[in-house]
C-alpha cells in the first residue's frame, strides 16, 4: 500500500534578496544542521566539520581526516594493532547532530568503523572520541545520506540516541537500528552502550544472517529521521525481498518504508514499518531521496485545510523501484500530514489485533511479529 500524498502547484517568483552562499571547493558537503536558538550553521563534509554564522560566514573549521585506516580493522589501529595494511583514507561525515543539553555536536564519520567525535558548539574543540568498546563503532559504510539519528532528551533521566544505519553485510558487528545511552561525560565507558541489554534482549534490531544468506546485498538505508510526541520515525530505503530474486545476477527492486518506534520501548517491541510512496498520473515514485518535517505556513495550511500547528512531512521520491545508487532524474515533491501517517499505522495495528493478518516484515523472511 502507498500512503496518499498531496501535490502542490508551484508559484512563480523570485527571491526578495540574493541567496547567501558558502563556497567550498576542497571537500564534498554531506550534512547540515542549524542551531534552533542562535541560527548558527554546522556543516559536515569529507574530512571537515564547519561552523558558520547565521549569514553563512565561516567561523570555525575542524579537521577529521584523511586518516590512516583499513576497513578490515576491528577495532581501529589506535586501540589494537591491525594485520591489514593501512592506507590514507577520507573520513566521510555520516551523522551530524546538535546535543543541546550537552552544548556539543555529535559528528560521526566513516573511518575506524564509524566512530564519533564530540565537538564543543562554541569553537568545535574536540571533547572526546569514544573508541575502546564495540558499541563505539556505529557504521562502517562510507556512503553519506544513508545513516540517521535522533536525540531524545529525558527530563531528570538518561538521554538517548536512536541510530539507524546500513550494515554492509556485517550483522555480527552492527545493528541496523539501536537505542544508545548518551552520557554527559564524553569519556564515560557507558557512552553509546545499549539503553537496555540482558542475556536475550537488547535495544537493537539486527538484520538476520539467514536474510543475508538469501539476499547478500540486502541492507536498510536511513534517509531521514525525526521524533514526535512519544515516537521516533525513520524514512528508509531497502531492498524489496518480495520482488527481487535471490539470484544475485537478477534485477534488484527497492521500496521505501516509514518506521516507527516508541521512545520508551527499550526492547523494540513497538517496532512497525509501513510502505510509503507517491503516485501521479498512474506512475509510481517509490525511491525516497530526502525528507523534512515542519509546520505549514498560513497559505499552505489554508490550502490543505489544516491547522498551522500540524506537522507536515515533505518528501522527495524518484520514479520506480530500481537504481538506488543512481535513481532516475524524474522525481516528485510530495507531502504527508503526520496525522495521516499515524492514522494509517494505527489502522494497520488495529487490523492485526482483529486477526486480519500479522505485522510480518518481509526482510525478516516473513517471520511473524506480535501485534
Amino acid at each position: 500500500l502507498l500512503l496518499g500524498s498531496t501535490w502542490l502547484p508551484l508559484a512563480e517568483g523570485s527571491p526578495k534578496s540574493p541567496f547567501r552562499t558558502f563556497p567550498v571547493t576542497d571537500w564534498s558537503l554531506t550534512h547540515l544542521v542549524v542551531h534552533n536558538k542562535t541560527g548558527e550553521v554546522y556543516v559536515g563534509a569529507v574530512n571537515r566539520i564547519y561552523k558558520l554564522s547565521n549569514n553563512l560566514t565561516l567561523l570555525r573549521t575542524h579537521v577529521t581526516g584523511p586518516v590512516e585506516d583499513n576497513e578490515k580493522c576491528y577495532p581501529p589501529p589506535s586501540v589494537q594493532s591491525c594485520p591489514h595494511g593501512l592506507v590514507t583514507t577520507n573520513n566521510v561525515n555520516k551523522l551530524l547532530l546538535v546535543d543541546y543539553s550537552g552544548n556539543r555536536l555529535i559528528a560521526c564519520g566513516s573511518a575506524s568503523q564509524g566512530i564519533c567525535q564530540f565537538l564543543r558548539l562554541d569553537d568545535l574543540f574536540k571533547l572526546g572520541e569514544p573508541h575502546h568498546r564495540k558499541e563505539h563503532y556505529l557504521s562502517s559504510v562510507n556512503e553519506s545520506g544513508t545513516m540517521s539519528g535522533v536525540i531524545i532528551e529525558v527530563l531528570n533521566g538518561q538521554n538517548k540516541l536512536f541510530i539507524g544505519t546500513p550494515i554492509d553485510g556485517k550483522s555480527e558487528y552492527f545493528p541496523t537500528l539501536s537505542s544508545r545511552k548518551l552520557m554527559a561525560n564524553e569519556e564515560n565507558a557507558e557512552m553509546f552502550g545499549f539503553v537496555y541489554q540482558d542475556e536475550f534482549v537488547s535495544s537493537q534490531l539486527k538484520i538476520p544472517s539467514d536474510t543475508l544468506s538469501k539476499f547478500p546485498t540486502f541492507d536498510i538505508y536511513y534517509i531521514y529521521s525525526f521524533s514526535s510526541e512519544q515516537f521516533v520515525y525513520y524514512l528508509t530505503l531497502q531492498l524489496d525481498t518480495q520482488l527481487t530474486s535471490p539470484d544475485s545476477t537478477g534485477e534488484q527492486f527497492f521500496t521505501s518504508k516509514i518506521v516507527r518506534l516508541c521512545v520508551d520501548d527499550p526492547k523494540f517491541y513497538s517496532y512497525v514499518e509501513f510502505p510509503i510512496g507517491c503516485v501521479q498520473d498512474g506512475i509510481e515514485y517509490r525511491l525516497i531521496q530526502d525528507a523534512y518535517l515542519t509546520k505549514p505556513g498560513k497559505a499552505l495550511a489554508k490550502y490543505l485545510g489544516i491547522s498551522e500547528q500540524e506537522d507536515i512531512l515533505f518528501t522527495i521520491f524518484s520514479q520506480g523501484q530500481k537504481n538506488r545508487v543512481k535513481p532516475p532524474k524524474e522525481s516528485v515533491l510530495c507531502l504527508f500530514t503526520l496525522k495521516k501517517i499515524k492514522d494509517k499505522i494505527k489502522e494497520r495495528i488495529q487490523s492485526c489485533y482483529r486477526g486480519e493478518g500479522k505485522l510480518s516484515l518481509p526482510w525478516l523472511l516473513n517471520k511473524e511479529l506480535g501485534c
